[in-house]
C-alpha cells in the first residue's frame, strides 16, 4: 500500500501554506464609478417621460437596461441600485449610431427627445 502513495506524494498534491488569510477590502461604492452627464441618476420613469417607451427593457438579478432608438441614435441607460430596497437609478450609458459607430450620448438624447 505505501508503494502506491509514494507516486502521488511526489507531485505535492496542492499543498497549501498555512497563515492568517484576510479578506480583501470592500472596493468603493458604485457611485464612486459613476460618470457625469444629464441622465446620470434618473430612475425609469424619468427616462421613459423624456424619450417614451423603451424599445427594450431587461431586467436581471442587479441590473435593468432600457434602450431608446429613433433610427438616428440608439441609446442603452443602465439601471442599478444605490441601496437595498431604493430605486434603480442610471449609472452608465452608452450610445451609438444605427450602424454601431459610438456617438455622445448627450446628443443621441437629445436626438431623442427631438423624435
Amino acid at each position: 500500500m505505501t508503494a502506491l502513495c509514494l507516486p502521488l506524494a511526489a507531485c505535492g498534491g496542492g499543498v497549501v501554506p498555512r497563515g492568517n488569510y484576510a479578506p480583501p477590502p470592500a472596493g468603493p461604492p458604485a457611485s464612486a464609478f459613476m460618470k457625469q452627464g444629464p441622465l446620470m441618476g434618473s430612475d425609469a420613469r424619468a427616462l421613459t417621460q423624456m424619450f417614451g417607451q423603451p424599445r427594450l427593457d431587461i431586467r436581471e438579478t442587479t441590473v435593468r437596461k432600457l434602450q431608446f432608438a429613433n433610427g438616428r441614435c440608439i441609446l442603452d441607460a443602465y439601471l442599478y441600485a444605490p441601496a437595498r430596497g431604493k430605486e434603480p437609478v442610471v449609472t452608465h450609458v452608452d450610445a451609438r449610431s444605427p450602424v454601431g459607430a459610438d456617438v455622445d450620448p448627450a446628443a443621441c438624447a437629445s436626438a431623442l427627445q427631438g423624435k
